[in-house]
C-alpha cells in the first residue's frame, strides 16, 4: 500500500516526525527537502531537527530575515557536524528564498531540538547564562563560578565522574542562580518584551534553557555509577531534554501550523530505544516515545529504511528480511512511502556494520509507526531527490 505524504498530516495540526536510520546516507536529507517543500504547501510552517536549539537561532534568524552569511550560519547554526551536509544547506538556501517575498506569518522557520550536547561530549553553559544575565541586566559573575570552560568541554567529565564538575558547589549555586534568572525572567516579561521584543525575550529563554539543561546533563554526569547504567542514564536525560524541547517548539508553532520533525529513528520512534556504546548496551525512552505518551494522536512517526548503500558500503539486503521486502514494493521508484507492514516471516537484516551507523527495521519499530520511507539505493534516491 502507497501513500501519499498528506494522508498523514495529523488533523489535530502536531508533529509529524521522519526517521532516518543512519546520519551518513545523504540521500535521507535530500528526500526530505522535497517531502518539506510540499508539506509548506500543505499548511507546515516550520522544521525541528536534531541540532542544537540555541545555536539553531542562527539557522531561524537567517531563513527569516536574511540575517548572516549562508557559510557562517551553516558553520555556527547546527552542531553535530550537521553543518557540512549539501543537503542541510540546499535545505536552509530553499528556506530564506521562500521566506524572502512572504509576510512574517506566513514564513517557514527553523528550529533545533537537540540540547547543546552529545551522548559523551557536553560544553560549559557559560555563555547561555551570560546572555540571560545580561538580558535580564544582573550583576553576577558567572565565570567565577564556572571556572574554565575545558573543566566542563572535556570528554573526562562526562566519562569520569571524578573528573565531573556537575556535582561541586559551584555547580549547584549554579543552577540555583540559573533558576532564579528563569523565574525573573517570567516575572519580569511585560516590561523585558516591551523594552525589548518577544523575539528577544524568546531567544533569552532559549539561551537560559540550554544552560540549565546543561547543569542538569553535568549533575547527571557526576553520578558514582558503573559506565553501563552512566551512559544509559546519560541516553535517557539527553532524549527527555529533546522531548522537552519539541514540546516547546508545538507550543510556539501550534497556531501557525505542523511542523516536521527530523531526526535519527532512535529520537523518534515510539518503542523503546537501544543501541551498543563503549561495549555496554543501552535501552532508553527516546524522545519519540515520551512526546507521543504526552500528545497522543498529535505524534505521527515515519521510520525510514534502506535498501543498500555504495557510500556508506551496505551492501543488498538478505531475502526474507524487512528491507528486502520493502525493496520489492518500491519496484523501480528512488523511494517509497508505504504502511507499516511485512509478512509474518520477515525478520531483521544483521549485515550491517556500527561505522555505518545503520540501524536496521525490526518487528518493534514497524509497530510502532505509523508509515516507512523506504530508500533502495541511496545514491540512486539521492540524485533523484537533488533533481
Amino acid at each position: 500500500m502507497n501513500q501519499e505524504i498528506q494522508d498523514l498530516i495529523p488533523a489535530s495540526r502536531g508533529l509529524l516526525a521522519l526517521g532516518e536510520p543512519t546520519h551518513l546516507e545523504p540521500s535521507f536529507g535530500w528526500v526530505r527537502n522535497g517531502l518539506f517543500a510540499r508539506l509548506a504547501g500543505l499548511g507546515f510552517r516550520s522544521i525541528a531537527m536534531e541540532t542544537d536549539r540555541a545555536a539553531a537561532l542562527a539557522v531561524d534568524d537567517h531563513v527569516r530575515e536574511g540575517a548572516g552569511d549562508l557559510d557562517a550560519v551553516m558553520a555556527a547554526g547546527f552542531s553535530h557536524g550537521f553543518g557540512k551536509l549539501e543537503a542541510n544547506r540546499a535545505l536552509v538556501a530553499w528556506m530564506r528564498e521562500y521566506n524572502r517575498d512572504r509576510p512574517a506569518e506566513e514564513r517557514l522557520s527553523f528550529h533545533g531540538f537537540d540540547g547543546p550536547m552529545e551522548t559523551t561530549e557536553a560544553p560549559s553553559p557559560r555563555s547561555h547564562l551570560e546572555h540571560a544575565r545580561d538580558y535580564l541586566g544582573l550583576d553576577l559573575d558567572i565565570a567565577g563560578l564556572i571556572g574554565g570552560d575545558e573543566r566542563w568541554s572535556r570528554t573526562e567529565a562526562i566519562l569520569d565522574p571524578a573528573a565531573s564538575p556537575g556535582a561541586t558547589p559551584e555547580a549547584e549555586r549554579l543552577r540555583a542562580v540559573a533558576d532564579d534568572m528563569l523565574v525573573s525572567l517570567y516575572a519580569r516579561a511585560p516590561e523585558l518584551i516591551a523594552a525589548t521584543s518577544r523575539p528577544a525575550w524568546l531567544r533569552a529563554r532559549t539561551r537560559l534553557t540550554a544552560g540549565l539543561d546543561l547543569l542538569r546533563y553535568h549533575r547527571q554526569a557526576a553520578r558514582r555509577l558503573d559506565l553501563g547504567p552512566r551512559l544509559n542514564l546519560l541516553a535517557s536525560t539527553r532524549d527527555a531534554l529533546m522531548a522537552q524541547n519539541l514540546l516547546d517548539i508545538r507550543t510556539a508553532e501550534a497556531e501557525r501550523g505542523p511542523t516536521l520533525v527530523f531526526a535519527h529513528n532512535l529520537h523518534l520512534k515510539r518503542s523503546p530505544s537501544g543501541m551498543a556504546m563503549a561495549g555496554e548496551r543501552l535501552a532508553w525512552s527516546g524522545a519519540g516515545a515520551i512526546v507521543a505518551s504526552l500528545t497522543g494522536e498529535e505524534y505521527v512517526f515515519i521510520a525510514c529504511s534502506l535498501g543498500r548503500s555504495d557510500t556508506i558500503g551496505l551492501g543488498d539486503p538478505a531475502p526474507g528480511t524487512f528491507e528486502a521486502h520493502l525493496t520489492g514494493t518500491a519496484e523501480t521508484a528512488p523511494w517509497v512511502l508505504t504502511g507499516p507492514t511485512a509478512p509474518d516471516s520477515a525478520r531483521t537484516r544483521t549485515d550491517q556494520v556500527q561505522e555505518q551507523g545503520y540501524f536496521p527495521l525490526d518487528r518493534e519499530i514497524l509497530d510502532s509507526a505509523d508509515a516507512v520511507l523506504h530508500i533502495p539505493d541511496g545514491p540512486a534516491a539521492a540524485e533523484a531527490a537533488r533533481g
